[in-house]
């Protein structure tokens, strides 16, 4: 039976105080999430390219730095983190998942990798994304089907879907995803794990999309520490993107506050949503979770309207993200996927004959039923995903989803972390609530008032110490035969 190493499920905070005391290593840490991506990485396709040579030279090199007692002030010194493919890191393959960009190399390094590799982390493995990062699933032409470790008849959900399913099996420490329509917080909830969309400007994005005000690159961890950790490397305005204008946040000191007295909504289906039962009826349990803590939480409704919402978000991805695919296909024809000229035919479609300034008055329109909410309550929780899973291997081109009994025209409508792009300055933070039926873990997101990091983080971390997270599920650390399948 294959042997999980001690390291590979440790929070970064006691990886770091262990390197300090030299009770463990950066090469066994190492060497364990290496081991893990060859056991496991064969069936659920996480992680693509990767840089295991040059990974155990500064595994070696941060091991002597330790030793010397240098480094201890670099905050992820010598800890694993994977990259979305998405991003580029010069010398290194952009694929950004599609057959078009097989061969480029980057000759650039995005700012907030930088930023990562700056802080000491090492960069072993680039995790898999869906062509463009356009779906809610994770699939492509150059590496196939990313599959969900709780049950591999499901998707990872997309499109940081690579990133989730290497930190829910020990295959790294931290990983970071991008988000311009749920991609952060989808796999995030959908493989127990947690992940945080920033507020724009709060991290930079390379241009052109630092300017698309839906487009966020931001954290993904196992524990809400951990990924509070990641956000406080990452954040920061750069004179490399006009958008990151905003400082970062003192997250650290903040962030340790309590959530007694706070009041806050929860929101078991946002608007009209139809949410399966299980991610429903685990949102709504929260009210009682947050009470025991002291806060005064209760359960609300929300006048919001789903097809308002994709309506704004059609027209702005036809302007914008969907008008870049339909250049890629127009082009590359025989290379670009189904799903992803889908992505733009949906939106084109759902557009109709609106202007980009119609999209503009419908999310004022939405932001007006979010806002005032925020003049009662310190925040809002709500699923970020409203199906149980995603089929793995079904790229939903040409037939309709099911959630809760009602048939969905695009699968996208299954995920209301979409709400969130649109009204783009609520940060929002994923945290795991428990399982569906299916063995799937489901996930609600934590949104607060514009630019409130603060609140969100110490919500999910006084969260975090109640619940019993999926992660540390004694089954993630189990043998490849006891994760796969249900």
């Amino acid at each position: 039976m294959h042997q999980t190493p001690a390291s590979a499920f440790m929070d970064v905070a006691e990886l770091l105080e262990r390197y300090r005391d030299k009770s463990l290593s950066p090469v066994d840490v190492l060497e364990s999430t290496i081991e893990r991506i060859e056991a496991l990485n064969p069936t659920l396709n996480a992680v693509g390219h990767t840089f295991f040579a040059t990974a155990r030279v500064q595994a070696k090199s941060a091991e002597r730095h330790y030793a010397r007692g240098s480094d201890v002030s670099l905050p992820l010194a010598g800890v694993p983190v994977v990259v979305k493919e998405d991003e580029a890191v010069q010398g290194q393959p952009w694929t950004q998942g599609s057959k078009v960009y097989e061969y480029v190399i980057a000759t650039h390094t995005s700012t907030f990798v930088q930023r990562i590799i700056d802080a000491g982390a090492i960069v072993h493995a680039r995790s898999t994304a869906p062509e463009f990062s356009s779906a809610a699933f994770t699939q492509s032409e150059l590496w196939g089907v990313t599959r969900n470790p709780w049950n591999t008849k499901y998707s990872s959900g997309g499109s940081s879907g690579g990133s989730a399913v290497a930190l829910a099996t020990g295959m790294t420490h931290l990983a970071t995803g991008s988000d311009v329509a749920g991609s952060i917080r989808t796999p995030s909830s959908l493989n127990g794990i947690v992940g945080f969309k920033p507020p724009h400007g709060r991290v930079p994005v390379d241009p052109p999309f630092n300017l698309d005000r839906y487009c966020h690159c931001g954290p993904m961890a196992r524990t809400v520490s951990d990924c509070l950790t990641l956000q406080s490397v990452i954040a920061g305005p750069t004179s490399a993107d006009i958008a990151s204008h905003v400082p970062a946040s003192q997250l650290p000191t903040f962030a340790t506050r309590s959530c007694a007295g706070m009041r806050i909504a929860v929101i078991p289906a946002l608007g009209d949503w139809p949410v399966d039962p299980d991610v429903a009826e685990n949102t709504a349990k929260l009210v009682d979770t947050l009470t025991a803590l002291g806060a005064r939480a209760e359960i609300i409704e929300v006048d919001l309207s789903r097809t308002a919402v994709m309506r704004a978000a059609a027209i702005h991805y036809d302007h914008v993200f969907g008008a870049s695919i339909s250049a890629e296909a127009s082009a590359h024809p025989d290379k670009v996927t189904e799903y992803a000229k889908e992505f733009a035919r949906w939106a084109r479609r759902t557009r109709g004959d609106a202007t980009f300034l119609d999209g503009l008055a419908i999310e004022a329109e939405l932001y007006s039923s979010i806002g005032s909410l925020f003049d009662t309550y310190d925040a809002l929780i709500t699923p970020a995903v409203a199906t149980e899973g995603f089929l793995a291997g079904d790229d939903y081109v040409g037939h309709r989803i099911n959630v809760a009994g009602t048939e969905l025209e695009f699968y996208l409508e299954a995920v209301p972390a979409i709400t969130f792009n649109i009204l783009s300055s609520c940060p929002v933070l994923t945290i795991p609530t428990g399982f569906a039926r299916n063995g799937i873990p489901t996930g609600t997101q934590i949104v607060t008032r514009p630019y409130d990091d603060q609140t969100a983080f110490a919500i999910g971390l006084a969260l975090e110490k109640v619940l019993p997270y999926p992660g540390n599920h004694p089954d993630c650390h189990a043998a490849p035969q006891v994760l796969f399948g249900v």
